[in-house]
């Protein structure tokens, strides 16, 4: 994978709301690595999505050069 792309296959995102924070999850299908971001409740969902999926693919690499 290279830096900016998202991570092959099928992306699962949760959004939960925990008093003045947003809690974001995101598992990929194919491997069940998971990730999780938080943010202020005013944040946008498409920013903290974008956050999370950028976390989760550099997850995914590091697992992949270990």
């Amino acid at each position: 994978m290279s830096r900016g792309t998202p991570p092959s296959g099928e992306i699962y995102l949760e959004i939960q709301q925990i008093g003045r924070q947003v809690k974001m999850t995101a598992i990929h299908a194919d491997t069940g690595v998971e990730v999780v971001v938080f943010g202020p409740i005013t944040v946008s969902q498409e920013d903290l999505k974008r956050v999370a999926v950028r976390k989760l693919q550099r997850r995914l690499e590091q697992e992949s050069g270990a």
